[in-house]
């Protein structure tokens, strides 16, 4: 896990497992965003499976998928509702970290 802060309130990640959300509790996140689809790749875990046990450690989570279309205006929408409605520190993840980096650029011009 190579966690890359992009502000204060703010980090991404490239794909994190079940067995990473422990430390990113215990690294004070609050809330995680998944930009991956689903079944994107055949090693990577899914997006219900990590849900789960972070809701098990009392983080928010939510999954705005950012696919081969790039950032939508309806992950944009998603994104701005997360930020919106959950608590900070938050992580963004996806494959590299790219997409998490490119949604929340583009939502941070809209929120301000």
């Amino acid at each position: 896990m190579d966690i890359r802060p992009i502000d204060d309130e703010y980090s991404v990640s490239g794909q994190i497992t079940v067995e990473d959300l422990d430390q990113i509790k215990a690294m004070g996140f609050k809330s995680i965003v998944c930009h991956r689809p689903d079944h994107e790749s055949p090693d990577q875990t899914p997006f219900s499976v990590i849900e789960a046990r972070a809701k098990e450690l009392g983080l928010e989570i939510t999954h705005v998928p950012v696919g081969p279309m790039g950032v939508t205006e309806e992950a944009v929408q998603g994104m701005v509702d997360a930020l919106d409605e959950f608590p900070r520190p938050m992580l963004g993840y996806c494959r590299s970290g790219a997409r998490s980096t490119a949604i929340y650029q583009k939502t941070h011009h809209i929120r301000g």
